[in-house]
């Protein structure tokens, strides 16, 4: 079946099998190798991808309910403008040294972004809340919950001039 939706801000319209997950899409079918897939039970979170501004699970999202919507993948993200900068959550998560081996990284910066749009100020707690579907197996999560207070800061901070 044919389906029609933007993907990082692009239209795109792909052939899907009705059965086709949005993470086997994303991989591939579309190349693009961010979304990883840790555990093909939706316990891991390493797949989360902005599906019409909320955090999902790709694992868990057939392709044809793309049909109309936006998707966001860690590849979409981008600094202030569009700039070939890194997307405020990213930066954070290099600064605050909230990554190991990475495997996570994509899923956890993704529902990051999901978590500071809905909630600019989060606390702690409602950080550590709000990545309980998401498992890193390297950090210890500390320097996760830092990274993901930070970068919430830095995306409802201000623009320069405002």
């Amino acid at each position: 079946m044919k389906i029609s939706f933007a993907l990082n801000g692009r239209p795109r319209t792909v052939d899907v099998e009705p059965a086709t997950l949005v993470a086997e899409l994303l991989r591939e079918n579309l190349n693009l190798t961010g979304t990883h897939v840790g555990c093909d039970t939706s316990q891991c979170g390493a797949c989360v991808v902005l599906f019409n501004g909320e955090a999902v699970k790709s694992c868990t999202l057939l392709a044809p309910m793309l049909d109309g919507g936006t998707l966001t993948t860690i590849e979409g993200l981008s600094g202030p403008g569009g700039s070939n900068a890194l997307h405020p959550m990213q930066q954070a998560f290099h600064e605050n040294h909230g990554l190991q081996c990475g495997f996570c990284t994509p899923g956890m910066v993704m529902t990051a972004v999901a978590l500071a749009t809905k909630n600019p100020t989060p606390t702690e707690a409602e950080v550590r809340h709000g990545l309980e579907g998401n498992i890193c197996r390297c950090t210890g999560y500390q320097n996760i919950v830092a990274s993901v207070l930070s970068g919430a800061a830095a995306m409802n901070a201000p623009a320069i001039g405002e």
